[in-house]
């Protein structure tokens, strides 16, 4: 399945500027899904920034969660974020 716009993540704490955020996000979509390069197309706009955190719940299985660290984000806008410790 595919980022849609329509469920993006929310941010649930940090600073409110600059990088350091955390993100969380449910999603059908496995760990290594959302690992693709710029799955969160519209990251810069929901002010996305390298070295964000983002928790990915995967609600298929409803028993596994990720986290992840943003490591990109285009001029284009989208979000890329690295592979990261996965608990099953």
């Amino acid at each position: 399945m595919a980022y849609a716009t329509t469920n993006p993540p929310f941010v649930v704490g940090g600073p409110l500027t600059g990088a350091g955020r955390k993100w969380s996000y449910r999603s059908t979509d496995p760990a290594g899904t959302v690992d693709d390069t710029d799955y969160f197309s519209n990251g810069s706009a929901l002010g996305m920034q390298v070295g964000d955190i983002v928790e990915v719940c995967d609600t298929d299985t409803s028993t596994t969660m990720s986290f992840h660290r943003v490591t990109a984000v285009t001029a284009g806008g989208a979000a890329t974020v690295s592979a990261g410790l996965v608990i099953t």
